[in-house]
């Protein structure tokens, strides 16, 4: 104050301002190792915005509110590169009924992928509970007909129990007699959605939309027993450690375990 010919003073009577609020300096510090924690989430986990890492970095113990969170976010230049989407015929949104507890009821489908070096591609089986949104299994093959689908079926049968009913769609695999007889025997409903209306599948197509942006389009495969590892611990990851936000912020597993005790 005083090289500009007025005493701070003065200028605080002035500009009716208390010299204490002047002198004030901003307590407005990060917590040690914030930001740099930050960074290293983001570049861990490319396609999660800061909503999802300010959940992340709270799971870890760091005191902090979601906006100095992204403020951090946005001058650390951390923002997610928005890839442009296809724009998508309008169809009339049906909403589907929703289970009650945990393995009443799976969907099912088949997403496709290549391997790097080859370009061969491959083909995941993707299997989630609709009440959890735990993906149960993703089996990964260059074939995966509908014997194989009757095969991951039994084993899952074994490790936690089968549902009620299994949504799908009308793909060969799905209606082939293999998995026709598996049902009957076990006294399980196929519920097959109508042609050409994946709304009716919406589970299932969420999960793939997740499973395609963080998953299969974030890494690169130079064989199908890479593929393999890494899509099994991406499953891993998912169920126990990504938050999800229409289960209040919970992973899945938490979410199950949490309904588990309430039941």
């Amino acid at each position: 104050m005083q090289k500009f010919g007025m005493s701070e003073r003065r200028a605080c009577r002035l500009t009716r301002l208390w010299r204490s609020t002047c002198k004030r300096k901003s307590k407005r510090i990060d917590p040690d190792g914030l930001r740099a924690r930050l960074r290293e989430l983001a570049e861990l986990r490319r396609r999660f915005g800061y909503r999802r890492l300010h959940l992340l970095i709270r799971r870890e113990g760091f005191n902090v509110n979601k906006k100095r969170t992204y403020r951090i976010y946005r001058e650390e230049r951390l923002s997610l590169k928005i890839r442009k989407r296809r724009r998508m015929a309008s169809i009339a949104r049906v909403p589907m009924p929703t289970p009650i507890r945990a393995n009443q009821r799976w969907s099912m489908d088949f997403v496709s992928d290549q391997l790097g070096p080859t370009g061969r591609r491959f083909r995941c089986l993707n299997i989630v509970d609709d009440y959890s949104r735990e993906c149960v299994a993703i089996e990964v093959d260059t074939s995966l007909p509908g014997e194989r689908v009757v095969r991951v079926l039994e084993r899952l049968a074994f490790l936690r129990g089968l549902p009620q009913t299994i949504v799908i769609d009308n793909g060969p695999e799905f209606t082939g007699q293999a998995l026709d007889e598996w049902a009957f025997k076990n006294k399980v409903k196929l519920d097959h959605i109508r042609p050409g209306k994946p709304v009716e599948n919406a589970f299932i197509e969420s999960f793939n939309g997740k499973f395609r942006d963080e998953c299969l389009n974030d890494c690169w495969f130079p064989n199908l027993k890479d593929a393999k590892v890494l899509i099994e611990m991406w499953r891993e990851d998912y169920n126990k450690l990504r938050p999800h936000s229409s289960l209040g912020n919970l992973t899945p597993e938490e979410f199950a375990a949490k309904a588990s005790l309430v039941a």
